[in-house]
């Protein structure tokens, strides 16, 4: 499992310790963004994770307390959705993708590239809101 080292107290190191490869934060993108759940939803992604690495960063997302695994019903397998904590992300993804609109000429999905630039604040609490409502539907502890 990647292995996250604290290089200094710096918060930026910090965060780049943690999201300091791709796959980590496109997992959390394709959770947000894509509403993708389940390990053969994330090998369907266009940038092409390898299964063993994928295995790890579901893994140490979930071992931060980012991820939650749950069973899927009427299914031998399980999906994922993010934690309290992980919606804390959203913002994060939100912002680079942005960025990268701006930098790169092009949208994310054209309604939700206009939703930003009109309402930023109200789409991310509307992604928060459902993430949390998903998280609680499949977490059998009290909230």
């Amino acid at each position: 499992m990647k292995e996250i080292k604290k290089r200094s107290e710096c918060p930026v190191s910090f965060s780049l310790d943690f999201f300091g490869d791709k796959w980590t934060l496109l997992i959390i993108r394709d959770i947000v963004l894509h509403g993708k759940h389940t390990f053969g939803d994330f090998l369907q992604s266009a940038e092409g994770i390898a299964t063993n690495i994928l295995t790890d960063r579901l893994k140490m997302l979930e071992e931060q307390g980012l991820l939650m695994k749950y069973p899927v019903a009427g299914k031998a397998r399980v999906g994922y959705c993010l934690t309290e904590k992980g919606v804390t992300t959203i913002p994060i993804v939100i912002e680079m993708a942005l960025w990268g609109v701006s930098q790169n000429n092009s949208d994310l999905k054209k309604e939700l590239t206009a939703a930003l630039r009109k309402d930023k604040a109200g789409v991310i609490r509307q992604l928060t809101s459902h993430h949390i409502q998903l998280y609680r539907s499949h977490n059998p502890m009290p909230h």
